[in-house]
């Protein structure tokens, strides 16, 4: 037995407080109820003597997938969704996801839907989300929407796995180049410099060549220099985030992704159409309106150049035009892609049709993540050994001037 605070509202409107020893809050819950109260809140008595971080936690798009899973199997059986929601609160191991669904239980005990409930929390809920669980409300088939939504997101999930484990071994060897360079111009070249200042060449002045001086500036900026180098890379950094993440930056930004040369761009394009692909036919297979459906896939594409072609799309839909043939013009789409949404569009089978061509494109990115992957490690080797053997025939250059003269 554990102690819970509550607080709750009778039916006179007077609000009550107070502590309750139960098994869970559902528990709690129920005894409230069974007095004619409506409960607006229970919380575990110690609760408050714990460290809480929420800032530094997250929603995961697997964590999603878990809760959609158990709440569609619990709807299944016959449990209300109010019911679902005490459960999943007392499980969810997730202390955020757990916080989102203490208030959304509480929105629906207010009286508000489910699906209006979860869209109170953009940021942990995306249009997809409650697009999908919207339709499943209006149509008597919530329990299925779930399931489609634990699917989706699950292969989300999975195509940022792969995305991620091509990302690992460049960043490693990235991380690991930078802090050689950094202790080279830091500890080794000012030693360099003070044995370089002894030998003057001919003419008796100390010039160094240039390929040397490139080095010994370098390492006045990181060593002399300090207070004004780091700040600066940091505002720099800064700056790029914040046009990154401006309409306009992020714009030229998925453009200039699309172009990146060996095979980058190709995994970039491959990756939008396959998330394109699988969020429209989940969207359509629930039962979302289609212009609705294409403007939440645009908004949940995660690329601007497939938002805009979806607003072409959107507008031959409205005048009563296809799918495919806005898909035409817009390059990011293949040929294939485009005959195939055609096809889909032919025979009523669109949903089916994309998530075909949804397969497809996961496995060919993680074909093309492999091959990328196989490319970039000797591509990284030469980088470091260009990098070292640039500083190494930079601090020896003046040496050998130095035996040049003596000879």
């Amino acid at each position: 037995m554990s102690t819970y605070v509550f607080k709750a509202m009778d039916m006179a409107g007077a609000r009550a407080r107070g502590e309750v020893e139960a098994e869970s809050k559902q528990a709690v819950a129920d005894q409230l109820k069974a007095r004619g109260m409506v409960v607006l809140e229970i919380a575990d008595k110690h609760s408050s003597r714990e460290i809480k971080l929420d800032f530094l936690q997250s929603v995961k798009l697997q964590d999603l997938a878990v809760m959609s899973r158990q709440l569609s199997t619990m709807v299944s059986s016959g449990m209300t969704i109010l019911r679902a929601l005490y459960v999943l609160e007392a499980q969810t191991e997730n202390k955020l996801l757990a916080a989102k669904i203490v208030e959304i239980r509480k929105d629906v005990e207010a009286g508000l839907s489910f699906s209006d409930a979860l869209e109170r929390h953009p940021k942990v809920f995306n249009p997809l989300f409650v697009s999908m669980t919207r339709a499943g409300e209006a149509g008597g088939l919530l329990e299925s929407s779930l399931m489609r939504i634990a699917d989706q997101m699950e292969s989300e999930a999975s195509l940022r796995r792969q995305i991620k484990s091509a990302m690992v071994y460049p960043a490693v060897v990235m991380t690991v180049a930078g802090g050689v360079l950094i202790g080279l111009v830091t500890f080794v070249i000012p030693v360099f410099v003070s044995v370089f200042k002894q030998f003057p060449n001919k003419n008796g002045s100390t010039s160094l060549p240039a390929i040397t001086q490139v080095s010994v500036d370098i390492s006045a900026i990181f060593t002399q220099w300090w207070f004004v180098a780091f700040p600066s890379i940091f505002i720099a950094v800064m700056l790029f985030l914040r046009w990154k993440s401006s309409a306009r930056g992020r714009k030229t930004w998925n453009r200039m992704c699309l172009r990146v040369p060996m095979k980058i761009g190709d995994i970039v394009q491959k990756v939008a159409v396959a998330r394109w692909s699988r969020t429209l036919s989940a969207l359509s297979g629930a039962g979302v309106p289609l212009l609705q459906a294409l403007e939440v896939t645009g908004k949940t594409a995660g690329n601007v150049v497939v938002d805009e072609a979806m607003q072409s799309v959107i507008e031959s839909v409205k005048q009563g035009g296809t799918l495919a043939d806005p898909l035409k013009k817009e390059p990011i789409f293949p040929s294939m892609v485009v005959q195939m949404v055609a096809v889909g569009e032919e025979t009523g089978a669109l949903d089916q049709m994309l998530a075909r061509i949804a397969d497809f494109y996961e496995d060919q990115v993680e074909a093309a993540v492999k091959a990328l992957t196989s490319i970039l490690e000797p591509i990284m080797i030469v980088f470091i050994g260009g990098m070292v053997g640039f500083v190494v025939i930079s601090m020896y250059m003046p040496l050998f001037q130095v035996y040049n003269n003596i000879g």
